[in-house]
């Protein structure tokens, strides 16, 4: 988070339960991240049949966080492919001034 950010207290409710929490992020952004999570928990719920509330929030955080691994493998291989394609390309452009 931004050091100078102006932090806002937002109120949501996360499986079942009202948290206050302070961010310098945008309250509504902060609103959209709790109500992802909450969704995710009802769905291990719904899924898995499980009545224990944390352990439904450590299943949808760890499915969260598969999520976000995946995420960044597909961010570093279309990196590599961006920086090799424009490698190439330069090294084409160059080919034709110069040749």
């Amino acid at each position: 988070m931004n050091e100078g950010a102006r932090r806002s207290t937002v109120t949501v409710r996360i499986a079942g339960e009202e948290h206050v929490l302070r961010s310098s992020a945008d309250p509504e952004y902060t609103r959209a991240c709790a109500a992802f999570l909450d969704e995710r928990i009802r769905e291990i719920r719904e899924l898995s049949g499980l009545v224990e509330g944390h352990r439904a929030v450590i299943l949808a955080a760890l499915a969260m966080t598969d999520r976000y691994f995946e995420a960044q493998e597909e961010v570093d291989r279309l990196r590599k492919e961006v920086a090799s394609r424009s490698t190439n390309l330069a090294r084409r452009i160059e080919e034709e001034l110069g040749g």
